[in-house]
């Protein structure tokens, strides 16, 4: 094991002892490095016993006394040191699949990389994991993992990720649990699969494993336009998305009872698709689930609402647009209406997008493409349209479709202004 070393920032304690670009990092206080992971944790001394393999072969064993930013000075060619891992299951519901051709190939990588969501939140399937890496996150204690279970049950779980191995991974759920590590968990539900009594099964299982357990995520399939050749799976309807929630809700209530904690959320999705009010944001608790859409709507209406009551200033009363997506339209709508209540100048519209680029079974806003924005609002917005930052990717430089924020600019004629998923933050994008 050893990581290639990219760089070496100048007057660095890696520049002092004469480390060179093109090197290897084979160990680090006499552990071998073979990723972020190994390098991070083992960089935790002042004082550190390094391991470098030169370019032309030698071995050098320095001591490198680190800054006092902590660095060494080393660089690396990825964050990861190493290539990230892909997945290895065929999940019916797996997004990805439903992309639509002729995107940018990083679209396309299916992650499963258990570094990841470590560092980043990211969910694994447990069905990728060495022995190895089980052994590392044991003793590394490397908590929370981010687990994407789906189901408790082995057969179902391995037809549902086209993986045979994927129910005996299922033991790496206890093996975690019992050796401290806490796990956030999400069960991707899909009519018919793993719904009703499956659903009934998977949260008595998980809630089986104790504390460790922090938080589940019940989130509804996903499925675009672009199914040919992919197993047929279908929306929840009205009755069941309501029927998911009267499940988890109960559910829930027994571990508040138990344990103080609800534990098991239902995602904002089946709230709406089921017609019923979304909770107060305290059922949320922690919010731990944000990043699943657990809790989403409910903190942003009660960050809007406390911005709100507490807002000595006045608009000045700028024609704006607010675009989402069709599903968070009503919702944006009943906010601006509350402000409007206190200011008569405001002059903002809700535009729902219709997701044409994915198929409008998709109506998530984070989904939303510049190019459906353009299409869909030419001639009817208002001089400053405002847009969540969810629809651009992480860099905020262009949407799905590698439409531009500029691009919007100039077809529509439009200021456009990328707002954080935030109650207050909106409140203030209204007040320019």
């Amino acid at each position: 094991m050893a990581v290639t070393i990219s760089g070496v920032v100048p007057g660095s304690p890696a520049a002092r002892k004469s480390i060179r670009p093109g090197d290897r990092l084979l160990a680090l206080n006499g552990h071998e490095i073979a990723d972020v992971l190994d390098y991070r944790f083992y960089l935790d001394e002042p004082c550190l016993t390094a391991v470098i393999e030169t370019s032309e072969g030698k071995r050098r064993v320095l001591r490198l006394h680190r800054d006092a930013g902590g660095e060494t000075g080393l660089t690396f060619a990825t964050y990861l040191m190493d290539k990230q891992h892909r997945c290895r299951n065929k999940c019916v519901f797996c997004f990805i699949d439903q992309m639509p051709p002729g995107m940018r190939e990083s679209l396309y990588f299916k992650d499963d990389d258990s570094r990841l969501s470590f560092l980043f939140g990211n969910y694994i399937t447990l069905t990728n994991l060495t022995e190895h890496e089980v052994t590392r996150i044991l003793e590394m204690h490397i908590s929370p993992i981010h687990v994407s279970v789906h189901t408790t049950n082995p057969e179902l779980r391995c037809r549902m990720m086209g993986n045979r191995f994927a129910g005996e991974s299922l033991s790496l759920l206890r093996q975690f649990a019992e050796a401290g590590i806490r796990l956030e968990c999400q069960l991707v539900l899909c009519p018919g699969y793993n719904d009703g009594d499956e659903l009934i099964r998977s949260m008595a299982d998980l809630a089986a494993l104790g504390d460790a357990v922090e938080s589940v995520a019940a989130v509804p399939v996903g499925l675009t336009k672009y199914r040919e050749g992919l197993e047929p799976l279908r929306l929840f309807t009205k009755e069941e998305a309501a029927a998911v929630i009267d499940a988890v809700e109960a559910f829930g209530g027994r571990m508040l009872a138990e344990r103080g904690s609800r534990v098991f959320f239902p995602a904002d999705e089946f709230y709406l698709k089921a017609g019923r009010p979304i909770p107060e944001a305290a059922f949320y608790e922690d919010m731990a689930q944000l990043e699943n859409g657990v809790g989403l709507t409910a903190l942003l209406f009660k960050e809007f609402r406390e911005a709100l009551a507490a807002c000595e200033e006045t608009p000045e009363g700028t024609r704006m647009t607010i675009a989402t997506g069709v599903a968070a339209a009503p919702l944006l709508r009943m906010l601006i209406d509350e402000a409007g209540k206190k200011w008569d100048n405001l002059h903002v519209d809700v535009m729902a997008v219709r997701n044409v680029f994915f198929g409008e079974t998709i109506t998530v806003a984070g989904l939303v493409t510049g190019g459906d924005l353009i299409r869909q609002l030419k001639g009817r917005t208002a001089p400053v349209l405002l847009i969540p930052d969810a629809m651009l990717r992480h860099e905020k430089d262009r949407f799905l479709d590698d439409v531009q924020p500029g691009d919007v600019e100039r077809e529509l004629g439009v200021e456009l202004r990328v707002v954080p998923v935030d109650g207050a933050a909106l409140l203030q994008e209204l007040l320019r």
